[in-house]
């Protein structure tokens, strides 16, 4: 990933500016998600597509301490007014929307009007964290599960599209023509679906697509939300991705699967340490164990996230690991017998959909960098529910719970040198910035009143 505007337009541009045009292609859609979790865009017409990749298209670089409800709050960097930024197109990763005749979508990078990289630009940081991962000899592979839930789209309210038993088949039948108009679209747009299934919420369904490299799958979950919304409306549905709809009930997570690997294969299998893991794989997952607390504000700090980050509700709200330990935050997932090398991975269970994506890749990527670096091991792994033990047990155990609310969160982020360090100070304040506002506005909001503002804003 450049550091500055390519000085030349990307070869073989002119060729796909007349597939698109011979596609009907008017409009070309670039977008970047702020620190709250939103996707901006920008768009241009097809015409502009090669002046908008040497030159970039205007946006204000105020959007990076907006809040989920659109309230600028600026931080100690970044944020405010003044100034401009470039959002450059990857062209390299447009597509036509299969779903929304006539346009065509591109993940932006931005840079300054000097035309170097912009200090705040959420993508190149996960672009960063993949070259220190090459420095140290190792490669990353990621995906995001999707989980989210279909209301009808006649009302602000949210009602159920459908009803049925959790994993019902019933569920299935009632969303079977959206289920494959909506993996039609994201094969027709060079994704690849794993598996699609009914989940336990009311409405709620659940879609995998195929990991890639960790910038890749940042740029597949904006881009399969998009498609999924999309769909959603040609059904007359209205999708949502927000963390809770109906308080008390189950809510929607975004975990982040990733695995990593060496010259001699998958860290996560073939070595003498727990389940297989290697030396650098136990080091990077205990990594990531030790900053999952600061984690936790980057992959689901909003104030609505806490809804759903309750015990016993397989949210991952605990600080510990364990293989296939559906509670635990970290999980490690061997693989069934014979598959491990490929298949072996692990899963960030706490994060949701109000995420920044690049963000979230990112930050679990340093996180486990500093633990490869620092040789770190994991403590013993957990099975069952810490919830049933009392908290005696749980503190003889080295059992704690993450943070409970989004100040607690944002604390933990601000005290993490590691991400503070991988981040930088400008994106580390305005991380903070984002999630201090949100939680010192909603403190005192109930449970309705947090649903009521976030169930259509992802």
């Amino acid at each position: 990933m450049a550091d500055r505007i390519p000085a030349s337009e990307p070869v073989g541009l002119t060729a796909v500016i007349a597939r698109l045009r011979d596609d009907g292609v008017s409009l070309i859609e670039l977008s970047f998600v702020d620190n709250a979790g939103n996707v901006r865009v920008k768009a241009v017409p097809l015409e502009r597509l090669a002046a908008a990749t040497r030159f970039g298209v205007g946006a204000s670089p105020c959007f990076e301490t907006f809040t989920f409800d659109d309230v600028m709050v600026p931080g100690r960097y970044l944020g405010g007014p003044d100034g401009d930024l470039r959002l450059v197109p990857d062209v390299r990763r447009l597509v036509r929307l299969a779903a929304l005749p006539g346009w065509a979508w591109a993940p932006a990078d931005k840079f300054t009007q000097d035309g170097e990289r912009f200090v705040g630009c959420q993508r190149a940081f996960a672009a960063r964290q993949v070259r220190a991962a090459a420095d140290l000899g190792l490669t990353a592979s990621a995906a995001f599960e999707h989980e989210w839930v279909l209301g009808r789209d006649d009302t602000e309210d949210f009602v159920p599209a459908f009803d049925g038993p959790a994993y019902g088949q019933i569920r299935v039948e009632a969303t079977a023509g959206y289920a494959r108009e909506l993996a039609a679209a994201l094969h027709e747009q060079g994704l690849d679906v794993q598996q699609f299934h009914p989940e336990y919420a009311l409405g709620q369904v659940e879609l995998s697509v195929a990991a890639s490299d960790p910038v890749a799958a940042a740029d597949d979950a904006v881009l399969v939300r998009h498609t999924v919304r999309s769909v959603a409306r040609r059904h007359g549905w209205r999708a949502s991705f927000a963390p809770c709809l109906v308080p008390g009930g189950g809510g929607s997570g975004g975990h982040l699967h990733l695995s990593v690997h060496d010259e001699d294969g998958n860290l996560f299998a073939g070595g003498s340490g727990p389940h297989g893991l290697r030396p650098a794989g136990e080091a990077f997952l205990a990594g990531v164990l030790r900053e999952l607390p600061a984690l936790l504000a980057i992959g689901a700090g909003n104030p609505a996230s806490f809804l759903r980050l309750k015990p016993s509700s397989w949210a991952g709200v605990w600080q510990v690991w364990g293989r296939e330990a559906r509670e635990a935050a970290l999980r490690l997932i061997t693989g069934t017998t014979g598959t491990e090398q490929w298949a072996a991975n692990a899963e960030v269970k706490c994060f949701d959909a109000t995420a920044n994506p690049y963000l979230a890749v990112g930050a679990v990527l340093a996180a486990g960098l500093a633990g490869v670096r620092g040789e770190l091991r994991l403590p013993g792994e957990v099975t069952g529910d810490p919830a049933a033990l009392d908290e005696r047990a749980r503190e003889s155990a080295g059992i704690r719970r993450l943070p409970t609310n989004p100040a607690e969160a944002a604390d933990a982020l601000a005290a993490s040198a590691v991400l503070a360090d991988a981040m930088g100070p400008e994106m580390h304040d305005a991380m903070l910035t984002v999630r201090r506002a949100e939680a010192e506005r909603f403190a005192d909001a109930d449970p309705e009143e947090l649903v009521a503002a976030t169930r259509w804003r992802w």
